[in-house]
């Protein structure tokens, strides 16, 4: 019987010990779920905007740096640096960024994409001119240094439309290409087709695509931001207009077909892809 009250006595004791381990496991997740939440608030605050605006000035900078960068290398070194190459390597940089930066900002890193989430109603447009803005700084400044590093002008990374085109031409070039842009974008980022990170493959894949037959006459710009930095940094802004205009045009006509393929905005998760997912604000839906 004592041998017994012994065995009781330590059951009793290990089931003790086994509750106050799970409670202090509790209290662990406790804490851990109150410092998310934390984060969480901490993200919608406005006064932490500058994350966001940083996210998209040091994303456009790289892109800049990458797209303006093969041009002008190309220049330095003739032979080393192909077209392809070119065209491709931007479609990589902003896959690379969407997939470690994306959740911040939303990884516009292109006016004509802020303007396309606001005018679609994914993002506020009180937000839009401060990410503008960072896109032409990050823009110039990479230029800027490709120069100094180079030593060749900014305009060999620049886009202009080709000899024998009209800047006409050049202007429904990049229309159409961002039209198309704006759309696997828009796409990726909408509803029951929102495939998150994977998005990046997607937006990566077409960039490159884009560059492949479409910069011969226009140089496949699509973003008003990647055109400004080397004409900036070179002085030259010939036939400027085509690559505001015609990018903007674009993602109008893009807005209008995500309209009639799904339907006004993107909802919580358009929102969510368009201002850093998880820890931005995002617009509210219909209640049916």
């Amino acid at each position: 019987m004592a041998e017994n009250q012994g065995k009781d006595g330590i059951g009793r004791a290990g089931a003790r010990q086994d509750e106050a381990h799970n409670h202090n496991l509790a209290s662990e997740l406790g804490v851990v779920e109150q410092n998310i939440l934390l984060r969480i608030q901490d993200f919608n605050d406005p006064r932490q905007e500058w994350r966001r605006l940083f996210s998209e000035f040091y994303g456009t900078f790289l892109l800049v740096i990458v797209a303006a960068g093969g041009g002008m290398m190309s220049q330095a070194f003739p032979g080393v640096i192909s077209r392809t190459a070119a065209v491709v390597a931007p479609g990589l940089m902003v896959m690379g960024i969407i997939l470690f930066m994306g959740k911040i900002s939303g990884a516009h890193l292109n006016p004509a994409v802020s303007f396309a989430f606001a005018l679609r109603g994914d993002f506020p447009w009180r937000r839009v001119p401060g990410y503008i803005v960072v896109q032409l700084i990050g823009a110039t400044l990479a230029c800027l240094l490709l120069q100094a590093v180079i030593g060749v002008s900014a305009t060999y990374g620049s886009n202009y439309p080709a000899g024998g085109y009209s800047a006409g031409a050049a202007f429904w070039m990049e229309t159409l290409l961002t039209l198309v842009l704006v759309s696997v974008i828009l796409g990726t980022a909408s509803g029951a087709q929102n495939i998150g990170l994977l998005g990046a493959f997607a937006v990566g894949a077409y960039i490159a695509v884009a560059g492949l037959w479409g910069s011969p006459i226009s140089g496949t710009s699509m973003n008003p931001a990647r055109t400004f930095g080397p004409d900036l940094a070179s002085g030259n802004f010939a036939d400027y207009w085509v690559y505001v205009a015609g990018p903007l045009a674009g993602a109008a006509a893009a807005v209008g077909i995500a309209f009639i393929l799904r339907g006004a905005g993107g909802g919580k998760s358009g929102s969510g892809a368009a201002q850093g997912a998880l820890f931005t604000e995002t617009a509210k839906e219909e209640k049916p």
